[in-house]
């Protein structure tokens, strides 16, 4: 019965050695950098923007002195609804 075993772990062996790698090709991979290269100058500025106004709504507001509720609602939903209408305007076409 040994003898039995020991060829079914030899078979198991060979066609994972050969067989897996054939079914498993790697996907290509993009290099990160050509994926920044897309993005226009408006996306940039769009992105930049969506930073930096959060940051300016804080400085001002100052949501660390009891106004949190005051500074979600000026500094952090006009970003959310603005990526939110430009991701539903730039929505594929059927």
């Amino acid at each position: 019965m040994t003898g039995v075993s020991e060829i079914l772990v030899l078979i198991l062996l060979i066609s994972g050695i050969l067989i897996l790698p054939r079914m498993l090709k790697p996907q290509p991979t993009e290099t990160p950098g050509k994926k920044i290269a897309r993005l226009s100058r408006k996306k940039r500025t769009a992105i930049v923007a969506s930073i930096l106004y959060p940051i300016a709504a804080t400085l001002i507001i100052k949501p660390w002195e009891q106004a949190w509720l005051l500074f979600a609602v000026i500094g952090l939903v006009p970003v959310i609804l603005g990526w939110a209408v430009y991701w539903i305007v730039t929505a594929p076409k059927k």
